[in-house]
Order: C-alpha cells, then sequence, then structure tokens
C-alpha cells in the first residue's frame, strides 16, 4: 500500500498536482525504494507528511518513528523537517506546499501542546533555524518537539551558573550551518536533542557540518535513541530512559564543561614538560 502510494503520488505531481502522501513514519520506510525512483530522481513535487514522528508509546514496538531522518536526509533533492509544536506544523506545511521538489515534515503522535494558532500559515524560509534563547556557554540544538526539554535544561543550567543557547533547528536538511558553526565557534560545545536514532539522524548531520568547516576541536553530544529497537511505553517515560529528561540534558551539559576545562588544562600544562623531554632525549637519556 505504501510504495503504491507513493508511485500514485509522483503520478499525480507528473499531472501537475501537489499530493501530500500522510504516511507513519515507521511504514514510509517500506517505500524507501519508491521515494528514490519515483520521486527524488525526477525531482517531483510530493508532500511527505510523516505521522507518528518519534517515539509512539501504545502503538508498540513496530510503531516507533526513529529512522525517518536516516532514511530520507541522504537522497539527493529531499527537504526534511520537523516542527516544535502545532502552529509551526501548519507553517511547514504551507511551506512544503509552496516548494518545488519533494519534501518531507514529521510531527509526532497525541495531542498538541496548546500553543496559540496564527490566524494563516506562512512559508518558513528554507533551512533556517530559530533561537528561542540566548546563552554564552553551550548550545543545545534541538529538532522537533522535543524543544520544551531543551528550554527545560537550559533553566536548570542557568540556575548552576551556565549560560545555554537554544535553537529550534527545524530543519534537518538542509540544516541551517551559517547559525550552527556560529554557535560552535562561540560556544566550544553543542549539545543536539532529537526523538530519533542517533545513527544517522540530526546530530550525524551536526556533525558532518562541523567536520566539513574543519572544526574538529568543538565537543559535541549527541543524545537521542540508542541503537536498540524501542519496545512498548510512554514516550515521557522512554524518553527519560534515553537520558533526554531536562535533568539529563543538563547533566550532559555540566560534564561537557567539566571536561573542557580538563582539556584546557592539560593543554596549559602540555607545553611545559615536552621540551624538558626532547632535551633529555638530546643527551642519550632514557
Amino acid at each position: 500500500a505504501e510504495q503504491h502510494g507513493i508511485t500514485f503520488a509522483a503520478g499525480l505531481a507528473l499531472s501537475g498536482l501537489v499530493p501530500v502522501a500522510a504516511i507513519y513514519a515507521t511504514f514510509m520506510q517500506r517505500a524507501y525504494d519508491q521515494i528514490v525512483h519515483d520521486v527524488c530522481h525526477q525531482d517531483l513535487h510530493v508532500v511527505f507528511a510523516l505521522d507518528r514522528g518519534g517515539l509512539v508509546g501504545a502503538d508498540g514496538a513496530t510503531h516507533q518513528g526513529v529512522f525517518d531522518f536516516a532514511y530520507l536526509r541522504h537522497i539527493p533533492n529531499m527537504v526534511v523537517m520537523a516542527p516544535k509544536d502545532e502552529n509551526e506544523l501548519q507553517h511547514m506545511l504551507k511551506t512544503a506546499v509552496d516548494h518545488d521538489g519533494p519534501i518531507a515534515l514529521r510531527y509526532p503522535r497525541g495531542e498538541g501542546l496548546g500553543v496559540r494558532m496564527d490566524p494563516e500559515p506562512v512559508a518558513l524560509p528554507i533551512g533556517r533555524g530559530e533561537v528561542v534563547r540566548e546563552g554564552t556557554d553551550i548550545a543545545i540544538l534541538s529538532i522537533g518537539t522535543i524543544l520544551g526539554r531543551a528550554l527545560d535544561a537550559a533553566r536548570l543550567l542557568e540556575a548552576r551558573g551556565v549560560s545555554a543557547a537554544v535553537v529550534n533547528a527545524r530543519f534537518v536538511k538542509p540544516l541551517d550551518e551559517d547559525l550552527i558553526v556560529e554557535l560552535a565557534t562561540r560556544t566550544g560545545r553543542l549539545i543536539t536533542l532529537e526523538e530519533h536514532a542517533v545513527m544517522g539522524g540530526f546530530g550525524s548531520a551536526v556533525l558532518e557540518c562541523l567536520a566539513s568547516h574543519g572544526l574538529s576541536g568543538v565537543a559535541v553530544k549527541v543524545l537521542g535513541v540508542p541503537d536498540e529497537f524501542v519496545d512498548h511505553g510512554s514516550p515521557a517515560k522512554q524518553l527519560d530512559a534515553f537520558g533526554l529528561s531536562p535533568d539529563a540534558i543538563a547533566d550532559a551539559a555540566l560534564a561537557m564543561r567539566s571536561r573542557r576545562r580538563s582539556a584546557v588544562r592539560q593543554a596549559a600544562i602540555a607545553p611545559a614538560v615536552t621540551p624538558m623531554r626532547e632535551e633529555r632525549t638530546s643527551h642519550g637519556a632514557s
């Protein structure tokens, strides 16, 4: 059914329509071949609306939508995005309908957050993130509705004397590379948060971005779903179990700060030790 649905959507796009293919994130992978060959190879305007993106709780092990970033973001011509709340979701749907090419948006199972809805949806600039909290010591890069936990963690860090910037990334592909590089250069420490497998997901994309810009010295902690299948359980409990509670995020940030200071102290000591070793070696000492 999913394979036929995507090929049918490709045919509708070729006919000049704008099809929205709404399929569970965990079942869209059944149509991977059709996404690649029938849609993206032809750069067709098909909107992929991925329901149940992330952890789904009572739906059980087969319905956990934690692989979609990875199986979509590497396909040429594809745009991948995830909203922070239901208001941004309507803007992303408008963005997807206006965009000329393959584009995917994923949203979670369950209720909205109850935020105020703008009266009219507007298209967002493709590949642009949003700084929702300024900070100078560390940057927390969040994708999707897990943003609320990022903000809670930033408040916990503020109480501990740590200034944390929080970013609503919005786009997994294309990334807002300018924003990521600026924050990485300014703070030297990044944490990425996602309701998705850590392998191949948003955090991996951020690491690739840093590597391409030669920023290998930036400390990065990637938080998400580990390399295992997720069983039945409430999403809140599952997030906590995977180290995605506000307390765990704040603890990870504090640990990064501590390690960074230790590295700085070691770097300060190293120049005084190295010449002594070279001098002893030059005199034949073992």
